[in-house]
């Protein structure tokens, strides 16, 4: 016509009219609550039975380590534990706050709450408010999730970085500048700070990219983001390499380890599992037979609220993102198992989101079929509620004391209660000490037997013990009568492991030749025990 709608007539409209700045839209009353709402959840989940009463083993090298002054910190970290040092320095300074068990999982708790959020704004941003809803809330509710969430440990944050990390890919990949690549770049190198396995993300990330068919321009851009991100874990890779010792436990992953791993993203009651598992396959299928499903999925005409499918929203797709999420680095963790035993479950915490993200789009499928809009919301809502009644008993679980490998504080409290200042105490092994330095006032007074150079003055976690010949020296200037009280790991104490470790075994022989056990005074808790020896 030569007129535009917003020129008075007559006006002529110019051929090259400059396009006005994009308006930012607000985010919808949906929006908001897909957001909110799971994130309150996850917290209130998060801080519900908190304080167990007892760190375990894992939790203690948190405590104790960021508990040093910052030169303390980077001597250890220069022996054991560097894949940590980023979170450790962290926990520094919310441990210089307030040193206790609450604290220690705070950060975990929040990390948990903002990955439940941003699982609700892709969800909200890739599909619809509702399936960010659902999504986030179904993320909320799984019990691995809840498990650490209230650890002292760095996975949660890593999950958040992981999130947040998919959050900016999307937003870049629609409007790529250079600042957002720049900061995707950052968090994608931060998160793998906290845990270098993290960079498995990259590889799920260029899948996203590959079955998302963005052009070369995206690809250039994220090329540059991710090895810049690469380049900064080089040195912490390095690091790590030297220390690989630390983790030789680990077993070769096999099929048992593959189910469990799909248990705990999905859930592991079966009517859950089920549930999820299928939902999950009808978002990754239903694209495949929407030519098929179209007339039958197709909207009717007048009927508000019917829309069948979660359509896409930018230049990437919810499946796209959603299933190379939580397929891929797992798969490829598995894959280098296979050579060097690394396969752990709470190392690939971060590719949990995926699942709930494919399974919300899947009940979005299904439930699109329903013609009213705050139904189907109410519905899907209504499932996860239910998800979370028959997980009840597991999320109940998790929250006892002995939900974790061990129980330091009932063994610190034994000891506390039955030692008197002046008697000995001995370590089995010497890894035990850490009962000690996570809960020292049980063994204030008492006179470390082996003990030869402090935990941070060694630079290890545990301390440098002395030789066994210094021990019977020790042992043998003992008075008569003296007591030596032993705490000891029953997990491991007698086995062929022990056996084999020929300082601990040397202990045991020192202990024995001068020192009689006095088996009435033994008390046994969970994972340890302490048990009364006195000098002949």
């Amino acid at each position: 016509m030569g007129l535009t709608e917003l020129e008075p007539p007559g006006a002529a409209a110019p051929k090259t009219a400059a396009q006005p700045p994009p308006v930012r839209a607000r985010p919808t009353r949906g929006a908001v609550l897909a957001v909110a709402v799971p994130a309150a959840v996850m917290l209130v989940l998060g801080l519900w039975g908190l304080d167990r009463g007892t760190m375990w083993r894992d939790e203690s090298a948190t405590f104790q380590v960021a508990r040093r002054s910052l030169p303390e910190m980077r001597h250890v970290l220069g022996t054991i534990d560097a894949v940590h040092g980023l979170y450790y320095l962290l926990m520094h300074a919310v441990l210089a706050v307030r040193p206790d068990e609450v604290a220690l999982r705070l950060p975990s708790v929040a990390a948990s709450a903002a990955t439940a959020a941003l699982v609700g704004a892709l969800g909200c941003r890739l599909a619809r408010p509702r399936v960010g809803l659902w999504a986030g809330l179904l993320f909320a509710v799984t019990p691995f999730v809840s498990h650490y969430a209230q650890e002292g440990r760095s996975y949660a944050l890593v999950a958040a970085g992981a999130a947040l990390a998919t959050w900016l890919l999307v937003r870049a990949a629609e409007h790529g500048s250079y600042g957002r690549w720049a900061g995707y770049g950052a968090v994608v190198a931060g998160t793998a700070l906290l845990h270098e396995f993290a960079v498995l993300l990259l590889a799920a990330h260029a899948v996203t990219l590959l079955l998302s068919r963005v052009p070369w321009r995206t690809w250039r851009r994220w090329g540059c983001a991710a090895g810049a991100a690469c380049l900064l874990l080089i040195p912490l890779v390095v690091v790590s390499r030297g220390q690989s010792a630390q983790v030789s436990w680990i077993r070769t992953p096999g099929l048992p380890e593959a189910e469990a791993l799909v248990k705990a993203f999905a859930g592991p009651e079966q009517p859950v599992l089920g549930a999820v598992l299928v939902l999950a396959a009808v978002a990754v299928l239903t694209p495949a037979l929407a030519p098929v499903l179209a007339p039958i999925l197709a909207p009717v005409p007048g009927r508000r609220g019917a829309a069948p499918s979660s359509p896409r929203r930018g230049a990437l797709g919810l499946t796209a993102v959603a299933l190379p999420w939580a397929l891929v680095p797992p798969v490829l963790l598995y894959a280098a198992a296979r050579f060097q035993p690394l396969f752990l479950d709470r190392y690939l915490l971060f590719c949990l989101a995926g699942v709930p993200l494919l399974a919300a789009a899947g009940a979005d499928r299904i439930l699109g079929l329903v013609p009213w809009r705050r139904t189907v919301t109410a519905l899907g809502a209504a499932a996860v509620l239910a998800a979370f009644a028959v997980q009840l008993p597991l999320h109940e679980r998790e929250r006892l004391p002995t939900s974790r490998g061990d129980e330091l504080a009932p063994v610190a409290s034994a000891a506390g209660r039955l030692a008197r200042p002046g008697d000995a105490v001995l370590f089995l092994p010497q890894y035990e000490r850490r009962v000690a330095l996570a809960y020292p006032r049980g063994f204030a007074g008492l006179h470390d037997l082996t003990l030869k150079r402090s935990p941070a003055a060694s630079g290890t976690l545990f301390g440098e013990e002395v030789t066994a010949a210094a021990l019977r020296d020790r042992l043998a200037r003992l008075p008569s009568g003296s007591r030596v009280w032993v705490v000891g790991d029953t997990n491991n104490v007698g086995t062929r492991w022990f056996r084999a470790q020929r300082a601990e075994s040397a202990k045991v022989t020192a202990l024995t030749a001068f020192c009689r056990e006095e088996r009435a005074a033994a008390v046994f808790v969970r994972g340890g025990s302490v048990s009364l020896y006195v000098r002949r």
